[in-house]
């Protein structure tokens, strides 16, 4: 590939665009993680983290990817053989579902369509029929990274509730988090798991534990093996500003920033930001006369869109085109949507005018792609924009 002028468009669903404030808080020099000016910085960022997971009660971060927060959330909360209700809404809850089995614990897999998100009257099906209340734990992709299909976890958490059931919720919300209404207290959820490369406007390195009192009750008797990614010295280290081990400190200095600018848009302007532009790219798809791949408005995801192509494309040859061509990189389709959609990344540091670029070099692909497209789909982009 040529070199190329102008800056990339990475318009993956994640890791997302880093600020260049952020990179420049980043930058900064290492402190001694043991000395007074650690402490402050440790105290500022574990406090204003926790309004943007929605809660009052602590967030534990880890110097980890957010598979690592994925683990943590398990082996806290649960012991070898327990029974866990999970869903397969797409490929990352596909692999949540693997870790936990190599864990030691027992899956119920409910199979999906990779289409819709998680059905609340199936958590409340499976879960009345548990009358022995077997099941220690519900786990929930909130936005399913591979499909753009966000579950609706108020509803789950009411479906919960209508089975009288004690089972911890356990809610990944690694790319919805800073980009999609999240409410972790209100909605009832026991663990919430995120990461710093999506939302939080990051690069990747930290990983996120939102804790309920329930949960922290559980992780009293909880048996799975642990170490690292124990609860009870991080939070003991917490409520003196420090960590058990050596932290991620630069990039403590990059979210301390990131936190910054999402408190200076403001949470709910954050979320309507996203949402329109996510209106706009499924306009431009429509307009294309290609189809979305979440098949349930009411999941439309607010981070990403998918779209599907006919058996007769294949969406990696589109995107090596629009790669190649116009020096942007879309998502590729994950496990058995491989080849048959591309995925477009609509959050974090991103703006109309981003938006606007990232559908046209799209639209441009699928032409030099031979992909039949009616060229107005941009324009039908632009029109829920100007609105």
């Amino acid at each position: 590939m040529a070199a190329n002028s102008g800056r990339h468009f990475l318009q993956i669903p994640g890791p997302t665009n880093v600020p260049d404030s952020v990179l420049r808080a980043m930058a900064q020099p290492t402190i001694d993680h043991r000395g007074p000016d650690f402490a402050e910085l440790a105290q500022d960022v574990l406090s204003r983290v926790r309004p943007v997971f929605g809660t009052d009660r602590p967030v534990v971060i880890y110097p980890s990817s957010g598979t690592g927060a994925w683990e943590a959330a398990l082996v806290n909360t649960l012991s070898p053989g327990d029974r866990v209700l999970a869903f397969e809404t797409g490929h990352f809850a596909t692999l949540w579902r693997d870790m936990a089995e190599g864990l030691g614990l027992v899956v119920d897999f409910v199979p999906g369509d990779w289409r819709r998100g998680v059905d609340p009257a199936v958590v409340a099906e499976r879960l009345a029929a548990d009358e022995q209340h077997g099941i220690a734990a519900v786990m929930v992709v909130h936005n399913e990274t591979s499909t753009g299909v966000t579950s609706r976890v108020p509803e789950i958490r009411a479906a919960i509730d209508e089975a009288n059931h004690p089972a911890l919720l356990l809610v990944d919300t690694i790319s919805s988090l800073g980009s999609i209404d999240y409410r972790h207290d209100e909605w009832g959820v026991d663990v919430t798991v995120s990461c710093s490369q999506k939302g939080l406007m990051l690069p990747p390195g930290l990983g996120f534990n939102a804790i309920s009192e329930k949960a922290l009750a559980a992780a009293e008797g909880a048996r799975l093996p642990k170490s690292y990614w124990n609860w009870a010295p991080i939070l003991e280290a917490n409520e003196r500003s420090f960590f058990p081990y050596t932290p991620p400190t630069n990039l403590l200095y990059g979210l301390r920033e990131a936190l910054s600018l999402l408190e200076a848009e403001g949470m709910p302007n954050v979320f309507a930001r996203h949402d329109r532009h996510a209106e706009a790219t499924r306009a431009a798809v429509r307009g294309w006369g290609l189809e979305v791949l979440c098949a349930d408005e009411r999941e439309y995801s607010s981070s990403l869109t998918a779209v599907r192509l006919g058996e007769e494309h294949d969406a990696n040859k589109v995107r090596e085109v629009i790669l190649d061509r116009f020096d942007m990189s879309l998502g590729a389709g994950l496990g058995k949507l491989t080849g048959r959609v591309f995925r477009i990344g609509h959050l974090g540091d991103f703006n109309d005018l981003t938006l606007a670029g990232t559908l046209a070099g799209v639209q441009m692909g699928l032409e030099l792609s031979g992909v039949p497209i009616d060229p107005t789909g941009l324009q039908a982009a632009l029109e829920v924009l100007r609105a």
